[in-house]
Parts: structure tokens; sequence; C-alpha cells
């Protein structure tokens, strides 16, 4: 398939753009998506950009009973020049074929699907936000959609890419959040799927994510599915930890999530020659160093927020705050610097910025 062949319907019942002041992370869709079909013996076909809309699929489609279905999220950027900029829109690609590998699911092709979603943002350019903080989420997905009942891999998927205006994913911004260590629930474990982005990983992590809610917290820290011992992530970001000068983030084992924000984190403050480990990290170990006053920040990164400074951690009933509750001077300057390049205010000089044509 070739991006110039693809079908382009255009809608001739545009929506009115969303009010900036009130927007909500997730829940404004814009004008046209992109869709493919995949089907056993033929491949990859049919590329199309129509009219955003509800989609026609069997009950019987495989997804709704076995859940194969993975997909990514990046966004599209526009700074006040009008450039539209992707960040590193090639790993994930790299990482959406890695999940498809776990599901037992087709790969897709990377570069094929870059080009056709920077001709979807194209024509949606004037859905991306040029106000800070706000970017133009990205949303590829793909499920199985084979009519059929038996447990195996389906013959059958689509790939869909939507596209929906976002501003700031947590209410509290850049401020600091408020996290619950969970101690009962499981995410995932090592050989299952945890490293893949998969829906039922979400799933999975919804009753404890409700549950810290109703309690007052954002998200949830999770351990080790074994020993209920080892730091491993937050529900929608990775974690990293600064303890005595050393930034620590949980190594990948296989239950984590490898995500690009974080590979990015790792790289910037390598460059800049902090000392930065890849290591296990028990939660005793960290809240001895919260004790001792050795813990100096602590904060999340992913897509979505990109950074998101931790002020509180509640495990076993006690409350840690963390760098009296303020953004660390770390967690700053990661954010400036990520969100410059991505937005193009900074410097590139690791080539993460790619450039969308749009017009």
């Amino acid at each position: 398939m070739k991006v110039e062949d693809m079908l382009i319907e255009l809608t001739t019942t545009p929506k009115e753009k969303p009010d900036l002041d009130t927007l909500v992370f997730g829940k404004t869709f814009t004008d046209h998506m992109f869709m493919m079909d995949y089907t056993e013996g033929q491949g990859w076909h049919d590329a199309r950009i129509v009219p955003y809309g509800d989609l026609t699929v069997s009950p019987a489609a495989m997804v709704f009973h076995y859940g194969q279905t993975v997909f990514e999220g990046l966004k599209a950027y526009k700074n006040e020049a009008g450039d539209v900029t992707l960040f590193r829109p090639d790993e994930n690609m790299a990482r959406l074929n890695a999940s498809n590998d776990r599901l037992c699911m087709p790969h897709v092709d990377g570069d094929f699907v870059i080009e056709a979603m920077k001709k979807l943002i194209a024509i949606e350019k004037d859905w991306i936000p040029a106000r800070p903080g706000m970017a133009l989420y990205v949303r590829p997905v793909m499920f199985a959609t084979e009519p059929y009942l038996g447990v195996s891999p389906s013959a059958m998927y689509r790939f869909i890419i939507l596209l929906s205006p976002v501003g700031a994913y947590y209410k509290e911004g850049i401020n600091p959040v408020k996290i619950a260590v969970e101690g009962e629930f499981v995410r995932a474990v090592k050989g299952g799927t945890g490293a893949a982005k998969t829906a039922g990983n979400y799933a999975s992590s919804l009753k404890a994510q409700e549950v810290a809610a109703a309690s007052g917290y954002s998200q949830v820290l999770w351990l080790d599915g074994c020993e209920h011992k080892y730091i491993e992530e937050v529900g929608a970001m990775n974690v990293f930890f600064k303890i005595n000068g050393e930034i620590v983030t949980p190594m990948l084992n296989g239950s984590i999530l490898p995500g690009i924000t974080r590979k990015s984190v790792i790289e910037l403050l390598q460059s800049w020659g902090e000392n930065v480990s890849e290591r296990r990290l028990s939660i005793d170990e960290l809240i001895e160093a919260a004790h001792n006053g050795t813990l100096e920040e602590a904060f999340g990164t992913g897509t979505a927020a990109v950074i998101s400074p931790i002020g509180e951690l509640a495990y076993q009933g006690n409350k840690t705050v963390i760098n009296n509750n303020e953004i660390g001077p770390l967690a700053q300057k990661i954010y400036d610097t990520i969100t410059g390049i991505q937005t193009g205010t900074t410097a590139d000089t690791f080539g993460w910025r790619v450039n969308v044509p749009v017009n």
C-alpha cells in the first residue's frame, strides 16, 4: 500500500471545534479517522481516511470474547509559528509491533502508518490546540474482527487512528499528585502481558484505581505480582525516584510497559551526566529513603502527562510527603526540555522531533 493511493473521504458536516478553556482529556474527537483492514492470506488492505463515526462489527468478533487488542498513544504539537511535529513516532510503531507479537497479531508497516498518520493530522490541522500544554492526542488501535468463537488468533483485524484535542491529563497539571501504593491487587506478572500495551492490562488496574480515587489519590503505584515487594509502575506512567543523588527507575522485567517517555528521560539524563540506574527498587528501600531524608524527588513519565511529580505516597496506612509536596528542580528541568523539544522551542539534538507537513 502507498499513502498516495489511499481513499480519502472528507466529511460534509464538520463539527464545531471545542472550547479550549473547558477541554477534557479524551472526550472530544476530530472530524476524520484512518482505517485499514487485515485478512489472513491477503495482508493489510483498504487503507482509507473517512469521516469519524461508529463502527459496524460482528457481535461474534473475537476481540469481544478473547481480548485481542493493542493500542498506542502519542501527540501532535503545534507551535506559535504553526509548525506541527510528532515525538518519536518510530518508537511507538516498534512498541506496537512488540505488542502485536505478544498478542499473536500481525505486524503493521510502521513507516506506512506514520505517513498515513501525518496525512490524517494534516487534514485535521485546525484541531491542534496551539496553547502551551495542549496537543492533539493520536490513538492508534488494532483489534480482532473475525466472527468466530474458537479460542485461537483471529484471521481478521482492523487498525484505526483516532485524533483528540487534549489539555492536561491530570487536573493538577504539573503540580505534584498523590499516589497510593497498591498492596492487594496485581496488574501484571513476568511472563504475562504487562510489557504489551493491551487493553486487558488497563481493565485489571481499574479496581485498585477506583479504591485509590475514593481516598483522594490520582493513581496507584504497583508492586511486583509475586512478592508484592518491588516497585513496578503507576497505572498511566513509569516512575523515577532521586535517592541520594542516584536517579532510579525500575528495570524492565517483562511486566512493566517500556514507556517511550521513560526511554527519552533516561537518554536525556545520561546526556546530562546524571547518575541514572535501571534496577530493582523495593518499597521498603523507598520508604526508608523518605524517612532518612535521602529521597529527593519522585515523578512519573508518560505520553499523556509527560512529567508528573509525585508529592505524596500512601502505603500501609501511612502517608509520606516527598519534597514538601513541590515539584523538584530535576523534574522541572526534564519537563521543560522534553516539552521544548516536542514543540520546537528547544533544540532537538537527539533527532526525536518529526515534522508533519500541513501546508
